[in-house]
């Protein structure tokens, strides 16, 4: 099947057999696609004595651990057809994945994550408040893991506004101006987890014990990036959702997990607090012991699986991420697929999340 077609299955419909057999399929074309134009991908495969005749399942496909993308240029296109160099987010003195995009998987890095959100959003674009600063986005060419999750997702919005100055200072008129143009309107706000606690509702919070008050109740918010430093702060989601509601009206609020090294097949959280996969990627939670597949409800480490990596062989990634898978095709928000929570970070993994990195500047 072309990914074209794909795209074109709405992304929470399929139950477990019918998605087994598709991603099976594309799985099994992406390894071998990769095996044929990617040298280092082949000499790991081989290795593990993969033989691609074999796969009866996409659970059989070898992953790669995550951190290999920060040790070494893993490319499946020539050097003359990158369109676009991604990085992830590192702290000072970390190294940094490096994700080399063709025209035609950024393409459809954007298409997915376009059928994934619009699913949760709907398909009319709203004004766009990016609880963000400008600079961010400035470099086209080499995007930070925080800038092309601020573009990728800008495609969702209208008249574009940030709610930072360059200085990651609020910029309350700015952002009270934007609120009066749309009075009335369905608004989508944007933003990276920690720096919407920071920058955003920190600052709300003091306007409004000064006596001015936002009112967002029209609003949808869609972040992620990580949870470490609220953690830290014993800032669970849920006080995160109850304290925006109380300071701003905001009560849509939808938490996401994703990573530079599969970008576009994010998984997004429902209206019952649980993430979910589409059709489009899948989850598996392994032991650390040896690598077997995990119960439900049993936590493990978080292997995530993807149509999309057309142009570097990140189709089938172990995280440094823990998990817990919670059910399949049975989430009371009526999405087909696995749902599942993140617990965080593996002792000893590098902080990577957007905000996590970004959050290590106020330790």
């Amino acid at each position: 099947m072309e990914y074209k077609d794909v795209l074109a299955i709405p992304p929470y419909s399929l139950d477990k057999q019918q998605k087994e057999k598709l991603l099976t399929g594309q799985l099994k074309k992406l390894t071998i696609h990769h095996m044929e134009r990617c040298p280092e991908y082949k000499c790991m495969m081989e290795s593990t004595g993969f033989d691609a005749e074999s796969v009866r399942s996409y659970y059989d496909i070898p992953f790669l651990p995550v951190r290999l993308f920060k040790e070494l240029d893993l490319c499946s296109v020539k050097k003359e057809d990158v369109f676009k160099t991604m990085t992830s987010s590192g702290t000072t003195g970390q190294a940094v994945s490096k994700i080399y995009l063709d025209r035609n998987t950024a393409n459809n890095q954007q298409k997915t994550l376009a059928k994934i959100v619009s699913s949760f959003t709907g398909a009319s674009r709203m004004p766009m408040l990016i609880i963000d600063c400008p600079s961010v986005v400035k470099n086209r060419a080499m995007f930070s893991a925080r800038g092309a999750g601020i573009l990728g997702f800008s495609i969702f919005g209208s008249d574009r506004t940030y709610a930072l100055n360059d200085d990651m200072q609020l910029d309350i008129e700015t952002v009270q101006a934007f609120l009066e143009k749309h009075k009335g309107q369905k608004i989508f706000l944007f933003g990276f987890t920690f720096m919407i606690w920071q920058h955003f509702y920190k600052e709300l919070l003091r306007l409004k014990e000064e006596g001015t008050e936002i009112d967002l109740s029209q609003g949808i918010l869609i972040h992620g990036g990580g949870w470490k430093k609220l953690v830290s702060e014993a800032v669970s989601p849920e006080e995160f959702h109850d304290r925006l509601q109380s300071v701003c009206g905001l009560d849509s609020i939808h938490d996401y997990y994703g990573m530079v090294e599969q970008t576009g097949c994010i998984y997004m959280q429902c209206e019952c607090g649980h993430l979910h996969a589409s059709l489009f990627s899948d989850v598996i939670m392994r032991r650390a012991s040896d690598f077997s597949v995990c119960d439900a409800g049993e936590p493990g480490i978080i292997q995530v699986l993807s149509m999309l990596p057309e142009s570097y062989p990140g189709h089938s990634l172990l995280t440094e991420d823990e998990g817990i898978l919670l059910g399949e095709d049975d989430c009371p928000c009526g999405r087909k697929g696995k749902y599942f929570k993140v617990l965080g970070r593996l002792k000893n993994a590098e902080i990577r999340g957007c905000s996590d990195t970004y959050a290590a500047k106020f330790n």
